[in-house]
């Protein structure tokens, strides 16, 4: 009974993660989404959120202006970055590239 539990937790969560890809084994990952601002939150990491399929991403870039992209539906590329969630907060993408 414990196995079928289990099984059916992992199923769940795979299916939640269908719009993230990982690029072999690393931290790079695409999600596609909506860009948001963050408003007030519980966490203090990211400049924006990507909503996808009912999960949340902080997200932050180096490289690109996210505000250019805020309320778009798009396709977001870059990395996963390690220590995070921190606070029951969201994973942390570093963002390289949108389309």
């Amino acid at each position: 009974m414990k196995n079928i539990i289990v099984l059916m937790i992992l199923g769940s969560f795979f299916l939640a993660c269908k719009t993230v890809k990982t690029a072999g084994g690393s931290n790079a990952v695409e999600v596609s989404g909506v860009v948001q601002k963050p408003g007030m939150t519980t966490y203090q990491y990211g400049t924006h959120v990507l909503n996808a399929d009912g999960k949340t991403y902080a997200l932050k870039s180096a490289t690109l202006n996210l505000d250019t992209y805020v309320d778009k539906n798009v396709k977001v590329k870059g990395t996963m970055v390690e220590g995070y969630p921190l606070e029951n907060g969201p994973e942390l993408l570093e963002v390289t590239e949108i389309k």
